[in-house]
């Protein structure tokens, strides 16, 4: 029944008669309602729910239920894809002219047509392992700004990390140039200072604002947990930096983990050539959202810019998609393995397709690898995440768990000699179908040494995991485990 108290000697016979009935409807349209455009392990989860707890879970499903923005934003979407293929036709002249492995020129068209964004070759990549050392590159980047600086991140914090890069964006507002900042609202608000940030945006000339704010006495109302999980800069057209980290000091203003001394371990990349106009593009797509205001004359192409030779894709994922390009781009590019797969994801909750992905290729004889934290920082996500190790060791996928008290927070991955993907998107079904994330695609043996390079000083931190050792843990972690995976599937 939908009451969770038995009404019976207590109410009138038409009430507990109108009162079964509805619960009955309730149920019958559950049914028929909640299945649609889902995945069948979650309309599974949500419907059990909804009869063993209906009350609570029909309250819940109401909260968390819709995946989707709103239809304003969906459609504000779909017109700037369409307004992006338009204004992108000056690419053409740069647009990648790969010569390597086909199923890398299939995926980049799967890409292209999914988010709308080309593949381009004559970029330079630099990646950025060390936390402080990104914030430095960024801070110097914007110093030397001279028309505009986009800055878009899921959580911001002004502190002694980020004191000198806020400090750069003041000054350049100061001197002329156009600052414009984007963070996550529920993202940031949840992390010590908000109140500190928020007075010093206001005092500066930094146009801001915060990504799908939760205000529902202004009408503004989501799903709580559709968050824009994107970490993007670009300065002035001609450099951009992107990755997992975040504006924040390494602990995350929280004296628990300063304590314990676990840091957030992560990988950012700097980037120059046509690669930064498509990653502005996702940046004006964001801007536009939240301001309605057009960026589109920073979209140009500069056909001097062409500074190296990597090839180069941006790739846009969320619920403003009707795709789950991420997803997609992952299993397109884990099935075309023929040697190697070296996965980084700090939170690594696979759905069915990913699952079978991974252990496929591992059981067809490709070396697969996967670098996760030891001990996670979200108890849910991480117990989710183990229960997943058996079925992967048992496939002969090698899991290297980096050691805490560090977080390994880096999402990338590397696919043969041929492929690097790095970003904001982890490898769980939150980042796959809640989450505004943004992935980019690197080819070229080089780019790929240069991410092999970073995985072997995981490596050589981590100590790796093995079925025999896992199958000996405690029968209580299992139990735990296992209902921490029933969560992963309520997206």
């Amino acid at each position: 029944m939908l009451w969770p108290f038995p009404l019976a000697g207590t109410a009138p016979y038409w009430l507990v008669l109108a009162l079964s009935i509805l619960d009955l409807v309730i149920r019958v349209l559950a049914l028929g309602i909640i299945p649609g455009n889902r995945r069948p392990t979650t309309a599974m989860a949500w419907l059990l729910g909804i009869f063993f707890v209906p009350a609570l879970g029909l309250i819940l499903f109401l909260l968390f239920g819709n995946f989707k923005l709103s239809r304003k934003r969906r459609s504000q979407q779909d017109a700037v894809n369409k307004r992006v293929r338009a204004g992108t036709s000056q690419l053409a002249a740069v647009e990648s002219r790969y010569s390597g492995p086909e199923w890398v020129a299939s995926a980049a068209e799967l890409n292209k047509t999914l988010g709308s964004l080309p593949m381009v070759d004559g970029n330079s990549v630099e990646l950025l392992p060390g936390y402080p050392d990104s914030i430095k590159a960024m801070t110097a980047a914007v110093r030397e700004a001279k028309t505009f600086v986009n800055a878009e991140f899921y959580i911001m914090s002004t502190d002694h990390i980020t004191d000198d890069l806020f400090g750069a964006l003041e000054e350049a507002a100061e001197r002329g140039v156009q600052v414009r900042v984007l963070f996550d609202h529920l993202g940031t608000l949840r992390i010590k200072g908000y109140r500190k940030l928020i007075r010093r945006l206001k005092a500066s000339k930094i146009q801001w604002r915060p990504m799908l704010p939760l205000r529902p006495v202004h009408g503004q109302w989501r799903r709580p947990d559709l968050r824009n999980h994107r970490k993007i800069m670009v300065i002035d057209g001609e450099i951009a930096f992107t990755g997992s980290q975040n504006l924040i000091e390494p602990s995350y203003n929280n004296p628990r983990h300063r304590k314990v001394g676990r840091e957030w371990v992560e990988l950012m990349a700097c980037l120059r050539g046509p690669i930064v106009t498509t990653l502005n593009v996702v940046f004006a797509t964001d801007w536009l959202s939240e301001t309605d205001e057009s960026l589109e004359d920073q979209l140009e192409h500069r056909p001097e810019m062409a500074p190296g030779r990597v090839t180069a894709q941006a790739v846009p994922s969320g619920p403003g998609f009707i795709t789950e390009n991420n997803l997609r781009l992952f299993n397109t590019l884990i099935y075309s393995a023929q040697h190697k797969i070296s996965i980084c994801s700090p939170y690594f909750v696979p759905d069915d397709s990913l699952l079978y992905a991974v252990t496929t290729a591992a059981q067809r004889g490709v070396d697969v690898e996967l670098f996760v934290s030891e001990k996670g920082d979200q108890f849910l996500v991480h117990h989710a995440q183990q229960s997943y190790y058996e079925a992967l060791l048992e496939a002969g996928v090698r899991i290297y768990l980096y050691k805490a008290p560090f977080v390994l927070h880096a999402k990338h991955f590397t696919i043969d000699d041929e492929v690097a993907v790095l970003g904001s998107s982890n490898m769980d079904m939150r980042s796959f179908s809640l989450n505004l994330e943004v992935s980019v695609m690197l080819l070229g043996a080089d780019i790929v040494a240069k991410m092999r390079a970073v995985e072997d000083t995981y490596r050589d931190i981590s100590r790796e995991l093995t079925l025999e050792d896992w199958m000996k843990r405690p029968m209580a972690v299992k139990y735990v485990d296992n209902v921490a995976r029933l969560t992963a599937t309520l997206q």
